[in-house]
């Protein structure tokens, strides 16, 4: 009987294990439209940004109308599944990360106030690595990515309330030389 039972538990860790194939929803436009470099994406000397391989810069990552000034990724309670709103920032990312060999990610995993600080941690670092993974998959270096946990130590909201806890609940994309 403990053989059978033995043999059904390793046959669901096994299908649970296993993977789903990623479907490539197209290319992510990463382009530059600072105004100061004529807003065409042009690389030369009148921008200073650093010119990638499709000829977007690096300031995409500060402009507030490109999907890679975003940051953060939140996550539902308890949990450290990236959630289907947040895949095409991370493909965003990942594709950023894939064009520029140079560029360096450090993925922070934050949680909630609620939990002992030991599992606060623990969950923050699956939250990144979660993260970190996504990125991956879809190109991005194993080395270019970085992740550290933070649980409870850095709130955004420091109020005993649901909406506060929700902001807490996040991975944030921090890129090298910020």
């Amino acid at each position: 009987m403990k053989r059978i039972a033995l043999s059904a538990l390793l046959m669901v860790v096994l299908a649970a294990c296993s993977s789903t194939p990623v479907k490539d929803s197209g290319p992510v436009k990463v382009e530059d439209r600072n105004p100061a470099a004529g807003g065409s994406g042009t690389s030369g000397a009148e921008s200073k940004a650093t010119t990638l391989n499709d000829g977007s810069s690096a300031s995409a990552l500060k402009d507030p109308s490109n999907i890679l000034s975003k940051r953060n990724v939140y996550f539902d309670y308890d949990e450290y599944v990236v959630r289907e709103e947040f895949k095409p920032l991370v493909q965003a990312h990942a594709k950023y990360l894939t064009q520029n060999n140079a560029a360096r990610v450090t993925v922070q995993g934050n949680t909630d106030e609620r939990g002992s600080r030991e599992y606060n941690l623990a969950l923050g670092q699956r939250r990144a690595d979660a993260v970190k993974k996504a990125l991956t998959v879809l190109g991005a270096g194993d080395r270019q990515v970085e992740t550290v946990s933070f649980g409870a130590e850095k709130p955004r909201c420091t109020q005993a309330e649901e909406s506060c806890w929700s902001q807490n609940r996040r991975a944030d994309l921090v890129h090298q030389g910020e």
